[in-house]
């Protein structure tokens, strides 16, 4: 169980950069508009980060009888590849990058169903391939992606109020975390299955 929490929480995190962004970028907002907001971003960022890795898993689970005996190698370097991947965005800006395509500065406007799914969608991709790992390790999947869902809706949430305080400056430290977290895995996974 400890191992999908702290899955949870590496998947979560690129959500979580993502969502202090969006908070960071609403500080002049009203607080009517900030607790939409974080609905939103709870909502659309844990139903797709919950999602996206059952995909995974149910691709996974029909690969694997192909490839039984390089599964490990397999899914412990896609996470590998996915953490180094969270952590070179998180050195070159990616984050922020993605926000400034997403709005400018009328995010009143900008703010709304079509917007937030983009996001949601492109924080999430990553959880897809992250998910073909849920068949390697023992746990119930289904059970994993609802967790992934409540930490990466709760991370959002939480995220929104985050960024609107205190701005910008903690996206990268939360994208670094979860690179690391998704590395760490990746190794047990292929080292110690």
């Amino acid at each position: 169980m400890i191992e999908v929490i702290l899955l949870a929480i590496a998947l979560a995190m690129d959500a979580f950069a993502v969502a202090i962004g969006l908070g960071a970028k609403s500080q002049k907002q009203h607080r009517h508009y900030v607790l939409r907001l974080a609905i939103y971003a709870g909502l659309y960022f844990g139903i797709a980060q919950g999602v996206m890795p059952l995909i995974g898993y149910l691709l996974g689970a029909v690969l694997l009888g192909w490839l039984a005996t390089a599964a490990p190698w397999i899914g412990g370097g896609i996470l590998i590849l996915l953490g180094a991947k969270m952590l070179y965005e998180a050195f070159n800006g990616e984050v922020e990058a993605v926000l400034e395509d997403s709005f400018d500065e009328n995010i009143q406007e900008k703010i709304n169903h079509r917007m937030m799914f983009t996001l949601a969608i492109a924080t999430s991709i990553d959880a897809m391939a992250a998910g073909f790992t849920l068949n390697l390790l023992a746990l119930n999947a289904w059970l994993a992606c609802f967790i992934i869902a409540i930490v990466t809706a709760g991370f959002s949430v939480f995220s929104i109020y985050l960024g609107k305080k205190s701005g910008t400056h903690l996206e990268d430290k939360a994208e670094v975390l979860g690179g690391i977290v998704l590395i760490l895995i990746g190794l047990k996974v292929m080292f110690f299955s």
